[in-house]
């Protein structure tokens, strides 16, 4: 089976060579051909619609699993983390070593800096972020009802829907 443009293409060549160009005829074997042509194209496309629709069910399975394991991930390490402050109450800084386990301890330093003292840092110790974008949706409203923004335009797209 030929693909999509080629078929487009042969059903062009078909058209034109069944209609003739003096009488205005058309060739009854070459309309049969084209007739023919026209539904394996049909074909072709539903079998393309098909597999699109096939596709997309198959990347939302996946999804849905995806988010099963990521919810089975989270879960896993809040228990983790919930039995590790289980045993860190139960051994009060003891260390503890079996065959199959060894629980010991390690000092850290961390900073905490009270929220309400953030501004009274000195500079060189504040970090900033920043994040700005186009909103997006303020603009289409502006641009539909006529005002002019350098460097925004509404673009029509003609998107496909499969069902």
């Amino acid at each position: 089976m030929a693909n999509l443009f080629d078929i487009n293409r042969e059903l062009q060549e078909l058209w034109e060579a069944a209609l003739d160009p003096e009488t205005g005829e058309l060739d009854e074997e070459k309309l049969t051909a084209f007739e023919a042509l026209g539904m394996e194209r049909d074909a072709k496309i539903e079998n393309i619609a098909c597999w699109v629709k096939n596709l997309k069910s198959d990347a939302e399975a996946l999804k849905a699993e995806a988010k099963n394991m990521a919810d089975r991930a989270k879960a896993a390490v809040r228990k983790a983390d919930s039995l590790e402050r289980y045993l860190a109450a139960a051994l009060h800084g003891e260390k503890f070593q079996s065959a199959r386990a060894a629980i010991s301890w390690r000092k850290s330093v961390s900073v905490e800096v009270d929220d309400a003292e953030i501004e009274n840092l000195p500079e060189q110790f504040i970090r900033r972020k920043v994040s700005v974008e186009a909103d997006k949706t303020a603009i289409k409203d502006a641009l539909k009802a006529g005002e002019i923004l350098e460097g925004c335009r509404l673009i029509e797209n003609n998107n496909i829907s499969i069902k």
